[in-house]
């Protein structure tokens, strides 16, 4: 596997045109087998994913790319902390593309960088871990299938709870018939997010690289409610908490019943709590039916914060036979009457409801990518697996933004007969930055 790491770097370094000048880690930091990642974002979620590689078997991190140069710093000293080395700092994650050292690039940067950070990084011969979702929009899934699928690299979606020991186990028991016909799951997220207030246009910060933030999205004013977290609550840059937390749960659910693409999707809601910029929506049910009866229902609600099941966030899958309860923690199967007959839990926790993350499930998904890298292991989340999840979110936000009822390719999961929604099938790009394949 080392020779087959060293090739691809040597021919992603031929196609990459000539190289910055950065310092080299060949003769520093030595193993073959080790993979030397770099990782971009890293101001919330990223500076966690960071430490986590860090301290991962058979990884090294030695570059921290930020459009943040307080990120970056950030970044740094995490890494520092865990490992007493510091790897390099650049705002513009390309000196990295350009780098024969980087093996591997993990994304955890805003949702509209996802898709075509991860294609050029693929174009560069670099791995990918790209955080969920995967893309802004569902073209850009099927651009980074196809991209993956030419290119024969790893690329892992970061759904963590594919990794988990007890899920993995309880799934394989449902499709053996542990609840007998598995027919529906039930995915929710429930947080108590405040208001956000409204456009704060302003110069642009000395310690951001704007241009560079926009990336891949038509130009606009700096607008400092964007930075960095309130994009996710804006078409143009985030997908909503459907995608943002919801692809965790409706992966489970789809897991669970082994489903591929919806044939009919429909969604209702809006932005009620607060009256304020947010755009997108802070309450959200959502319905997708699947061919062979079979059915997932989203209820997402940012701003009220009442559980279900005492948790914050979870998947119940429902059978002819009884039901379980799926979430980071482990799982609960109970009879038809609602009694519990068994449950497990993960060896470790994780974090559940915080946007930072982090622990067990993180750990056990990184070190899955990373023998991925070096010895050919299944990835858990593969991205042709992990897309159709994450296009199964799309289309309850297209549904909702067109306020239709979507029928769709169970074979592509491209709604069809509709025009409206076909428009939000692709976004707009800043000229020249449209990512090709």
């Amino acid at each position: 596997m080392s020779n087959r790491r060293t090739f691809i770097k040597k021919t992603a370094l031929a196609g990459a045109g000539l190289s910055l000048g950065l310092p080299t880690y060949a003769n520093v930091m030595g193993a073959n087998d080790r993979v030397n990642v770099a990782v971009f974002g890293v101001n919330s979620r990223g500076n966690s994913l960071t430490g986590t590689f860090a301290t991962a078997k058979d990884c090294e991190v030695i570059g921290i790319g930020d459009v943040d140069t307080r990120a970056i710093a950030k970044g740094q000293q995490t890494v520092l902390q865990k490992t007493e080395k510091e790897p390099m700092g650049e705002q513009d994650f390309r000196r990295f593309l350009d780098n024969k050292d980087v093996d591997a690039v993990v994304i955890a940067t805003p949702d509209h960088w996802h898709a075509p950070m991860a294609i050029m990084a693929l174009d560069a011969g670099k791995h990918v871990y790209v955080e969920k979702p995967c893309s802004q929009n569902p073209y850009e899934g099927e651009l980074l299938l196809a991209k993956q699928g030419k290119s024969g690299l790893k690329v892992q979606m970061g759904n963590q709870t594919r990794s988990s020991v007890t899920l993995n186990k309880v799934v394989k028991e449902i499709h053996d018939g542990l609840i007998g016909n598995a027919y529906a799951g039930k995915a929710w997220y429930a947080a108590n997010r405040g208001p956000i207030g409204e456009h704060e246009p302003a110069p642009v910060p000395e310690w951001l690289d704007w241009e560079l933030w926009q990336g891949p999205a038509p130009r606009q004013d700096f607008d400092a409610l964007l930075v960095h977290y309130n994009w996710h609550w804006f078409w143009k840059y985030g997908t909503g908490e459907l995608l943002n937390n919801g692809t965790h749960e409706v992966d489970m659910c789809r897991w669970a019943l082994d489903v591929q693409y919806p044939h009919k999707v429909t969604s209702s809601g809006g932005r009620y709590a607060f009256d304020d910029a947010w755009e997108t929506y802070d309450t959200q049910l959502a319905n997708f039916e699947f061919p062979d009866g079979k059915h997932i229902h989203w209820d997402g609600r940012s701003c009220n914060a009442m559980p279900l099941w005492n948790r914050g966030r979870g998947a119940m899958i429902y059978g002819t036979e009884g039901s379980v309860l799926m979430d980071r923690g482990g799982f609960i199967v109970y009879d038809l009457k609602g009694n519990e007959l068994r449950r497990e839990e993960e060896a470790a926790e994780s974090v559940s409801m915080d946007i930072t993350g982090g622990g067990n499930l993180d750990e056990l998904h990184i070190a899955n990518f990373i023998r991925g890298i070096n010895e050919d292991e299944a990835l858990n989340s593969d991205i042709q697996d992990a897309n159709p999840s994450v296009t199964i979110c799309h289309l309850g936000n297209i549904a909702q933004r067109t306020e239709s009822v979507l029928e769709c390719d169970t074979t592509t999961g491209k709604p069809k007969n509709n025009e409206a929604a076909l428009a939000l099938w692709k976004r707009q790009y800043e000229p020249g930055w449209e990512p090709v394949v």
